[in-house]
Order: C-alpha cells, then structure tokens, then sequence
C-alpha cells in the first residue's frame, strides 16, 4: 500500500521513467512471447528458437539496466533523516522502491500478453493475414499457461531483484584497509602507513605501534612512551595517563613518537586510553572515483577486437540470410563489455582533460564536474558508446545482402538503442540532483547562470568529442573482418 501511495502522489517526471520502465518491459515481454510463439510453431527446428530467445537478453539486460537508474532517480524512496523512527529506514525504502519497479514492470507485461492475444486473434477471432506473423505468433495453437507465465514474470522479478541489490543498505563506516605485504621505498617494509579509522583503539584495545629500533633503544619507558600521541583517521588524540603534555601532531596520521622516555610512569598509571568526545560520530568519508576499471575495460575491449577478428578471417563473411558465427558474436559482446568498463575512465579522463593548459573558470568548473559524475554518468556513456557501435556495425554490414530486418528485429533495435539512451538521460537528471546544493551555493556567491548552462555545454562538447571518434574507430575494427 505504501508503494501504490508513493507512485500516486509522485510529479509527472517520475511518472514518465516509470512509463518508460512500464514500455520497455512490455516490448522486451513481446519478443519473449513471440520466441514462444516461434518455438510452438517450429518444433522441428529448436535451434532457430533458442537462437531467437537468445537474442532477446539484449532487450531484457537493457530493459533491467533502465529499471535501475529509474530506481536511483525516485525522490519518494530516497533517504532522509528521521524517517527511521517512524519503521522507514534503508531498508524499508529500498524494498518500497523494489516494488514500485515491481509494479511498473509487470504493468508492462501485462501491455504485452494483451497485445501478443490481440495480434494471434485471440481476442478478436480474426486470425493475422500475414504468414510471418502467423509463425511468430502460435496461431491456432494453444498456449502453455506456464511458460507464458514465466516469461512475463521474467522482466519484473529480473528489474525489482536488481533494484534491491543496488539500493541496499551499506555500512557507512569505511573498512580499516590493512597495509599490503611487501618492500616499499628504499627497502622499508611495507607499502606505507596504514591510516586507523575512527575508534579502532577503544574497540580493539591498546595497540601501542613501536618499531624495533625504538624499542631496543629506549627500553621499557621508551615502549610507554612510543604510544603517547596518535591522532586516528576521525580526529580522536590518544593518550597515556603517564604523559601529561603530550605533543600535539603535526597530520592526521597515526604517528610513533620516537623522542626521549619522560619520566617514569607511576604503578597505578592506566593503559592507553581514547580522549573522544563522548557524542563524536564519524564523519562521512567522500566517494572516491573509481578510475581502475579503465585498464580492465581496455584489455576487455582489446580481446574482444581480437576475438572478432580472429574468427572473422577464419570463418569469413556471413552468407546472405544467415547471422555471424558465435565467435564473432562473442567478439562482439566482450568489445561492448570492454566500452562500458572503460566508460567512468574516460570520463574522468576528459575531465582531466579539460582542466590542462592554464584552465579557466569555465574549464574548471567543467572538468572537476566531469571527473564528479565520472562513475555516475560513464557506465550509462560507455553502453551508448557500444549500441552506437553496434548500430554502425548492422547498417554497413547487412546493408543489402544480409539477413532482412523484420518487425521483431526492428523493434528489440528500438528497444536497445530506447533503453540505454533513457538511462543515459536518468543518469544525467541524477547528476543534475546530487549537484543541487552545489549550483544552489554557486548562485548564492553570484555566479551568473549564464556560466553554468555554458559549463554543462563544455561538458557534453569534450564528452562527444572523446566518445566520437572512440566509437567511429571501435565500429570501423569490428565490421572490418565481416567485411570483405
């Protein structure tokens, strides 16, 4: 019920993703039901009808990657503070979100099982003229009410599963990341300092953190001593009770104090202990922009090129009517795999970009915006980058002699090419919501809107004049083997 009163009184933006969501689960059902239809109507031949029902897990990965962002986007399922104590917490939204595209999805199939009974005429009693659609559509054949039920039920059990995993709660403390084993600079041991988190001493007991040298050299004081300053990752100064001026620090590292022992502590001096402000909470460390994807998404996109040409040179160009083999089929998914990976990388890097050569204010503003939204808006990005390849690949390929696009092919086309430019526009409304406060506070210091529409055209200028080229090239290396 929360879900129905959360969709009702939504505004018309949502109503309108929500939509989107709603159609591409009603096509991507459509094509299910027709490889169905296909596999009734062919039971001589299931090879062609698996091959069929294979080729529709581009529309259902699309259709389930759009739900998604859809999701991200939803104000009513967002966040807030003190909405726990009335039973809304992280997870009660993301399960209230997890319905909602529930909903969305399933109205959507339910669109889709109407129109699949219309087009055989089992609404209406009028069989289709065309012999086409006739084997597409099972006509004159009855419908195994399982298996139409589970492949409607596919598109929204696949969206709200994927919707739940993403907006899961997540511990907001950072892990305590252990210092990698190995030799560092000029032979030290180890790769660096390993930096506490807030409280790690008081939940973990006292660590005192002396080396060897220090120890043999000041002896049992010089060992008290060693642990009488640290300030954690959170800002908390330790303490001894043997120490009463202790150094103040001069970072906000865990630091070993290797100065002479003071004076002897007294027997009944404690051990070390926090000095913390009895309310002191964590501060909320800032998202780091994962940028280590662009080698793995490079290589991908580099093994798939050579996957592609390798068993196109071998097995040679598709003969009129028949589809590529698996090898190049293969090729071409792991160079899609590869531009989506690269994406948040070459984001970041145009952002990067942007900054070089004595920037300006708008350069600036541009490009630190870029590297931002990198993980946000280049997933999104790098898939539009693959369709397009995908797209310039069909249209020169099989531009007269392949196989003839028909209406099932046309539209899982749309759905592809609908679905990931939706996201890439949700994922761009995201954005625009996440940097509110940001743009609120650039326009209270009186920067003239002006500046801001014109740094949102630098970015979508550098962005295309990066990803442009990339995708021309990427499309020209994987229609070269087929082409010949």
């Amino acid at each position: 019920m929360l879900a129905l009163r959360l969709t009702r009184t939504a505004h018309l933006a949502v109503h309108l993703r929500r939509l989107l969501v709603a159609l591409a689960s009603a096509g991507t059902s459509f094509l299910l039901l027709c490889a169905l239809g296909h596999a009734l109507s062919h039971p001589d031949a299931p090879g062609a009808s698996a091959l069929r029902l294979a080729w529709c897990a581009a529309p259902l990965a699309a259709a389930v990657y759009l739900a998604v962002a859809v999701a991200r986007t939803d104000p009513g399922t967002r966040p807030r503070s003190g909405l726990s104590a009335i039973g809304l917490g992280p997870g009660r939204l993301m399960a209230v979100s997890a319905t909602t595209t529930a909903l969305s999805a399933a109205l959507g199939s339910l669109a889709a099982l109407l129109a699949f009974l219309y087009l055989r005429g089992s609404l209406t009693g009028r069989p289709p003229s065309d012999r086409v659609a006739a084997d597409a559509l099972a006509v004159g054949q009855s419908l195994p009410a399982p298996a139409v039920l589970t492949l409607l039920v596919l598109v929204p059990a696949l969206a709200s599963a994927s919707v739940a995993h993403t907006l899961r709660p997540r511990d907001p403390r950072p892990a305590a990341a252990a210092a990698p084993r190995g030799y560092g600079r000029f032979g030290a041991y180890g790769w660096g300092k390993a930096r506490e988190t807030f409280g790690a001493y008081g939940r973990f007991g006292a660590r005192l953190a002396v080396t060897a040298g220090s120890r043999a050299a000041a002896g049992p004081a010089g060992s008290r001593a060693a642990g009488a300053a640290r300030v954690g990752a959170g800002g908390a100064l330790l303490t001894q009770a043997s120490d009463p001026h202790p150094p103040a620090p001069t970072d906000g590292t865990t630091q070993t104090l290797d100065a002479a022992p003071p004076a002897p502590a007294p027997a009944d001096a404690t051990p070390q202990t926090p000095v913390t402000a009895p309310d002191a909470q964590p501060e909320p460390a800032p998202r780091p922009q994962n940028t280590t994807a662009l080698p793995w998404g490079i290589a991908v996109l580099t093994a798939g090129l050579t996957v592609e040409t390798y068993t196109g040179n071998a097995a040679g160009a598709p003969a009129p009517g028949t589809a590529p083999s698996a090898g190049v089929l293969i090729g071409w998914a792991l160079t899609a795999l590869g531009l989506a990976l690269a994406g948040p990388g070459l984001t970041h890097l145009c952002g990067r970009l942007l900054q070089a050569a004595r920037p300006g204010a708008l350069r600036l503003l541009a490009g630190r915006v870029l590297m931002e939204e990198a993980q946000r808006v280049g997933r999104p990005l790098g898939v539009v980058a693959a369709v397009a390849a995908a797209a310039y690949v069909a249209t020169t390929v099989y531009d007269g002699d392949g196989p003839a696009f028909g209406p099932l092919t046309t539209l899982g086309a749309l759905l592809v090419a609908g679905c990931t430019v939706a996201t890439l526009l949700t994922a761009a409304v995201e954005a625009r919501d996440a940097r509110a406060d940001t743009t609120d506070a650039l326009l209270r210091l009186g920067a003239p809107p002006a500046t801001l529409r014109a740094a949102a055209a630098v970015r979508a200028a550098a962005l295309l004049v990066l990803f442009g080229p990339l995708v021309l090239i990427v499309a020209v290396l994987a229609a070269l083997p087929l082409d010949h």
